[in-house]
């Protein structure tokens, strides 16, 4: 059947385990949500739903399947206004040692409350450019230099 997505809903359990079997199959783009209060703690969730699922795979085995399947967390979260914006991409690096290693290309900078009671703010690159930016740009997707610079502030519309 050819997919050219994979899209998991909500994981919150064994499902998990469907999810990162998917992710593994060489489709690009598949997406997945979990609950989780940062973008490490998903990894942990993520983790600990494997275990739950009662597959016996020792931890390396198990963090390494997860580190070959998935690219970026993006962590949405719901501010004091009541708005949910992304307030961090992180870009899922490889392992190292035993630990799935991380680093955060975009994060979101609160710089205070307007007259209305939003929150205002923008989101800030970590200067850090993305080891996937070569996928897409082989999709035709070009990313200027500009996207990943720190000093340039990304408006957040409301």
């Amino acid at each position: 059947m050819r997919p050219d997505r994979i899209v998991v809903g909500e994981v919150r359990g064994a499902e998990v385990l469907d999810m990162l079997q998917a992710m593994n199959t060489g489709h690009d783009g598949s997406l997945s949500t979990i609950h989780a209060n940062s973008t490490r703690d998903a990894l942990s969730r993520v983790e600990t739903m494997v275990l739950m699922s009662g597959l016996s795979l020792p931890v390396r085995a198990m963090r390494d399947y997860v580190a070959s399947a998935l690219d970026l967390v993006i962590h949405v979260s719901r501010l004091s206004d009541g708005t949910r914006k992304i307030v961090r991409v992180t870009e899922i690096v490889g392992m190292e040692e035993d630990v799935v290693t991380t680093q955060d290309i975009f994060t979101f900078d609160q710089e205070g409350i307007d007259s209305d009671g939003r929150v205002v703010g923008f989101h800030r690159a970590t200067g850090v450019r993305p080891k996937f930016t070569e996928r897409l740009s082989r999709a035709g997707i070009h990313l200027g230099s500009e996207v990943f610079d720190p000093a340039k502030r990304h408006a957040v519309r409301r």
